[in-house]
């Protein structure tokens, strides 16, 4: 038998074997197909590359998370998923139940009435809003970031809780090892010899590499004090997000600070992720203290999901709220990169006759996916969907109204990676002023955004709509 046909039958054998892994993961039929056939032309590389951000599951890794969640029960006494303390059926009117009963189903803690709500849409105000709070804290501060930059935002912060550690005060400081890689270990060396703890999620090794290794980040954006007061949205701790700091050009995001209840739904992300990352939960009851449920109070739902559950939460909740919507869906996302579903329900709803506008970014920071984002503008356009391109400054707010009593503040961006790849969390919140208060933040932004119209993809150069089409193929990476 010649050397050319061993390598023949290697090959055959090689493409077998690839393609019966790649189907036992019963990925999507495009995803399955897509990464079957790239390591099947280049397998040395694609078998690289799908190790490093294949789309994998955490089979292992979902033990821990199950275990977390049985620890987290029994501290705070209640069963964890489909009841949470103080929530009773709240009387609102449809769709909201179905949505807040897809929620629930997917595992996640009902809604319950808020003691406050304030909303941050500059990171000065931001900050400012996280400083009091944790200066505020008497018993814990627990904070879990993607980014945390050591410019000048970042080492207050950090100097604040280290002089709240020397008061006693419990910090857990719970970082992305990938999205803080550059800031190093050093520079929370005075938090860690004041008293304080900082753990790494998903710790990147060479020495171990696992399969998706790029993927599985903790995306979320976690603040809780004393388990009253919690912050999330899509700040990280960055310089880039104060005005004060970085002028006109400082990035346009959305916060949110919630008191009372619903803080218990955002404990318990921050401790699930916390045992993940550490292999132990603090057991203190005063991590779940009892509180008030005041009675004309919005209600809030903290929606969490990450690639360690298959139902996908936050992606479920967006779809079933976008497709049930009768009058207007508003979203703001700087990286626009949706599956088909979520495709076809923003298109269907303006087909519809709802009020449908996209605000993203005129040049995002990522070139990959901005150029794969402007390749769907065009279909939704001919389904009447208005998009807008802010700028100059970059827009990273993460914010979705739909109709007068829907209004999403969070982490999760519109694309496959934040509802599929990484861990988030979105403050679902049902409440006609709030959802107006975020309306208004929207309109103001499309007064520092133009419309973009579909003869802009027409005059674009050929070599430009090439390289968008192409970077489209990527879209479940992204």
């Amino acid at each position: 038998m010649s050397t050319l046909t061993l390598l023949a039958i290697g090959e055959v054998l090689w493409i077998v074997a690839l393609c019966a892994w790649i189907v036992l993961e019963r990925r999507s039929p495009t995803a399955t197909l897509a990464w079957i056939f790239a390591l099947a032309w280049i397998p040395l590389l694609g078998v690289a590359v799908y190790l490093a951000v294949g789309p994998r599951r955490l089979h292992r890794k979902r033990l821990r998370y199950r275990r977390a969640r049985a620890h987290l029960a029994e501290l705070s006494k209640v069963l964890v998923g489909p009841r949470a303390p103080g929530a009773e059926s709240p009387p609102l009117p449809q769709p909201l139940p179905q949505l807040i009963a897809l929620v629930e189903r997917a595992g996640e803690w009902p809604p319950a009435r808020a003691q406050r709500l304030e909303l941050a849409l500059t990171g000065d105000v931001c900050y400012a809003a996280m400083e009091a709070a944790i200066a505020a804290a008497e018993h814990h501060v627990h904070l879990e970031f993607y980014i945390w930059r050591n410019d000048r935002v970042g080492t207050r912060l950090r100097d604040l809780l280290c002089e709240k550690a020397r008061q006693g005060v419990r910090v857990r400081l719970l970082l992305d090892a990938l999205g803080s890689a550059w800031t190093g270990r050093r520079f929370f060396r005075p938090l860690r010899e004041a008293g304080g703890e900082v753990a790494w999620f998903n710790r990147l090794s060479l020495a171990r590499l696992r399969p998706g290794l790029l993927n599985f980040r903790t995306h979320r954006k976690i603040v809780v004090c004393d388990g009253r007061v919690g912050l999330t949205g899509g700040m990280n701790v960055a310089d880039e997000h104060s005005r004060e700091l970085s002028g006109e050009l400082a990035w346009r995001d959305t916060h949110l600070l919630v008191e009372g209840p619903p803080v218990a739904a955002l404990q318990r992300v921050f401790l699930e992720d916390w045992h993940f990352a550490t292999g132990g939960v603090p057991r203190e009851a005063a991590c779940f203290p009892a509180m008030d449920s005041p009675a004309g109070g919005p209600w809030v739902q903290i929606v969490a999901s990450g690639p360690d559950h298959d139902l996908y939460a936050i992606q479920k909740f967006y779809f079933a709220a976008i497709a049930s919507a009768r009058e207007r869906v508003l979203i703001a996302t700087p990286y626009f990169v949706p599956d088909e579903p979520m495709l076809a329900a923003i298109a269907t709803a303006a087909l519809r006759g709802v009020n449908v506008k996209l605000l993203v970014p005129e040049r995002g920071d990522h070139r990959l996916v901005a150029a794969a984002a402007r390749t769907y503008y065009a279909d939704l356009a001919r389904a009447g969907v208005r998009v807008y391109e802010y700028g100059p400054a970059m827009l990273h707010a993460k914010t979705l109204v739909v109709d007068r009593q829907i209004a999403v503040v969070g982490t999760a961006n519109m694309d496959n990676r934040s509802f599929r790849l990484n861990f988030e969390v979105v403050a679902a919140v049902y409440d006609e002023a709030f959802a107006e208060r975020l309306a208004e933040a929207f309109a103001a932004d499309l007064r520092q955004a133009r419309r973009w119209r579909p003869h802009e993809a027409k005059r674009a150069p050929l070599w430009v709509r090439l390289g968008e089409s192409t970077a489209r193929l990527f879209s479940l990476l992204l």
